[in-house]
């Protein structure tokens, strides 16, 4: 509950003072040029807080999105294949993209990356901030709700809808959205090198499915890596089959997706999760063929 409270605080702190701020007119940050401008950015040692249009969010083509659950699940495994992953995105020097919660599998991946000297973009709507954080309980949203009516109060005041947050801190950033398709666009615009999915529940399924599909279609070419941790995706790659069994993926579809598993004889908890992803990412062959052809307005829209 303390690490919540901390993270709440370094976001709200600055992100109350941009509220006051955005009532004076105010001319918008010039949009970064490069992904280097904005690693720099991110590793920033100070705390500030900025109001960019979201276009100002270029790809990082290293950067690699992990969608996962905000919960560690029961089994061991799970927690040890975060922190595997963690550990390699950070000696692989690619950020990490993520749903910027502090719980579960996403804290452990992303306070691996940190503790590893990586860096991290946690990009989160607004309204799981108001209600205490995903995978909150009553008792830990009602701890933090002097915070939350903190906002609240100076969102009243304010038009945000076209506006977004952003919070530096040392190696983490974090990104405060208005809503649940921003935060997803914005992730998978920024995850230039792709996409890693550990285990997960419903809104980890979404993601991934989503990833697939917009692969298949042609927004996001790139790869899409599913870690088939203890076997917890082997219902989804039968669900793939049993879908091209019935002629409504084509056969071709498959590929979309890469599962990952350990060689024969390695237990999931001695594997090393992470490395495999991060091989994956980088021997990606390329896109299959796509169905659509778009332009960046038609991939990612007005936002």
């Amino acid at each position: 509950m303390q690490d919540f409270r901390r993270r709440i605080s370094s976001i709200t702190s600055p992100f109350l003072g941009s509220f006051a701020n955005s009532l004076k007119p105010q001319t918008p940050p010039t949009p970064s040029s490069s992904s280097e401008s904005s690693s720099s950015t991110s590793a920033s040692t100070s705390t500030e807080a900025l109001h960019p249009p979201a276009t100002s969010f270029s790809t990082d083509p290293r950067a690699i999105c992990v969608y996962c659950a905000s919960s560690p699940g029961l089994s061991p495994e799970y927690r040890k294949a975060a922190e595997s992953l963690g550990a390699a995105l950070a000696s692989s020097s690619r950020t990490l993209i993520y749903g910027g919660g502090n719980r579960g599998l996403m804290g452990i991946v992303s306070n691996t990356v940190i503790k590893n000297s990586g860096k991290a973009v946690g990009i989160i709507p607004r309204s799981l901030i108001l209600g205490g954080g995903e995978g909150r309980g009553p008792v830990e949203r009602a701890a933090s709700q002097n915070t939350v009516e903190q906002i609240e109060r100076s969102a009243e005041k304010v038009m945000v809808k076209s506006d977004v947050a952003v919070v530096n801190s040392g190696n983490m950033q974090t990104v405060v959205v208005n809503s649940m398709h921003e935060r997803k666009l914005q992730m998978a615009r920024i995850a230039g090198a792709g996409f890693v999915a550990l285990p997960g529940g419903f809104g980890t399924y979404e993601e991934v499915l989503e990833a697939i599909t917009w692969s298949q279609i042609g927004i996001n070419q790139k790869p899409i890596i599913i870690l088939n941790v203890n076997g917890f995706y082997e219902p989804l790659r039968n669900l793939i089959e049993h879908a091209i069994q019935e002629a409504f993926i084509q056969e071709n579809g498959r590929r979309l997706a890469t599962f990952i598993d350990p060689p024969s004889g390695v237990a999931s908890i001695d594997f090393d999760w992470g490395q495999a992803a991060v091989d994956a990412i980088e021997s990606w062959g390329g896109p299959e063929s796509s169905l659509f052809t778009w332009d960046e307005k038609g991939k990612w829209g007005s936002t």
